[in-house]
């Protein structure tokens, strides 16, 4: 079982950056895939990036890409989410999932984080 904590959310100007950070308990952190999501009201939860068990490899939504960087630390059992040129539309709660394949849609995490919202004013 793994239980994950989000932190680094707050308010931001458009243009801005903000690092968000996942902390993993478990010492079977390494074993799962690791993904950021993110919601707004009203809205089903969407995808932003996930990253391989040893981070090798990374995979970005488009509207994201080469905006966001997606990393991890298995022997600190953490995970970030690097969010550069930061846009109003970015506003949302973003969440760390876990999950055992390599996966894109909700359904296939099995565990998630509380989510820290980040908000990007104009």
């Amino acid at each position: 079982q793994v239980q994950l904590v989000e932190s680094g959310g707050g308010l931001v100007q458009a243009g801005g950056s903000v690092r968000l950070s996942c902390a993993a308990s478990g010492r079977t952190f390494s074993s799962y895939v690791m993904g950021w999501f993110r919601q707004t009201p009203g809205k089903e939860r969407e995808f932003v990036a996930r990253i391989s068990w040893n981070g090798g490899t990374t995979y970005y939504a488009d509207y994201v890409k080469g905006r966001f960087t997606i990393s991890r630390d298995n022997p600190k059992n953490m995970v970030y989410l690097q969010m550069n040129s930061l846009k109003p539309e970015d506003t949302a709660v973003y969440y760390c999932a876990a999950s055992s394949s390599i996966a894109t849609r909700t359904m296939e995490y099995r565990y998630w984080g509380q989510g820290t919202q980040v908000t990007v004013s104009s």
